[in-house]
């Protein structure tokens, strides 16, 4: 069955710090390594830390040069946080789409606004923990934080989660492997959707129907 190429999806997964929003995107691409999936990789005027490659984790740049792109309009969200710039270019998501890749943007609730000004088309997810009882186990599991900084993340975290409502989608990370089904689950059911179907099998629905 010939198909022809078709625009990929642009996803966004949002969750609070401790939610399994990382871990779930990673092990969707591990599972489905030949599915054409990626993250998107942002930019930032942060220093890189040791072992962080240019282009895989990050995109680093100087702080003009961020301002720069910001001035031109090439970031579908940017934001400034503890003095540094963090950003989604639209160039390398515009390009990995263009070559029918589903692009998924780990970002929160604030530059979920601000991308679905540009790409109205965009689908989101958002993740939230069982209880804030486990959140915080997350949290404090990690051995990374005082507890200070723990109750700052879980202030941030609730705040966070009353934003679930403006999400196409919600999951609650219960049960790791029933949550990553789950988001597989959205992301083929939009590769499904009709637009994208009526692009790939052009030339078999033009056979089918005789024109």
């Amino acid at each position: 069955m010939t198909a022809s190429p078709v625009l990929g999806n642009l996803f966004i997964i949002a969750a609070p710090s401790g939610a399994g929003k990382s871990s779930l995107i990673r092990a969707l691409l591990e599972k489905h390594p030949d599915q054409s999936m990626q993250v998107s990789v942002s930019s930032t005027t942060r220093a890189p830390r040791p072992g962080e490659v240019q282009g895989v984790h990050y995109h680093f740049l100087n702080t003009d040069e961020f301002e720069q792109r910001i001035d031109a309009g090439e970031f579908y969200e940017w934001a400034r946080v503890f003095g540094n710039y963090y950003g989604t270019s639209r160039k390398v998501v515009e390009s990995l789409l263009a070559e029918g890749k589903d692009v998924f943007l780990d970002i929160d609730w604030q530059g979920a606004q601000q991308v679905r000004e540009h790409h109205p088309d965009v689908r989101s997810v958002f993740i939230v923990p069982p209880s804030l009882e486990i959140l915080e186990e997350r949290l404090r599991f990690r051995g990374q934080d005082s507890d200070e900084v723990i109750a700052e993340r879980m202030a941030k975290a609730q705040a966070e989660m009353s934003h679930y409502h403006e999400f196409d989608y919600l999951l609650v990370n219960d049960d790791f492997d029933n949550t990553l089904a789950s988001l597989e689950h959205i992301v083929f059911a939009q590769r499904h959707k009709m637009p994208h179907q009526q692009v790939r099998y052009s030339k078999v629905l033009k056979e089918l129907l005789g024109s």
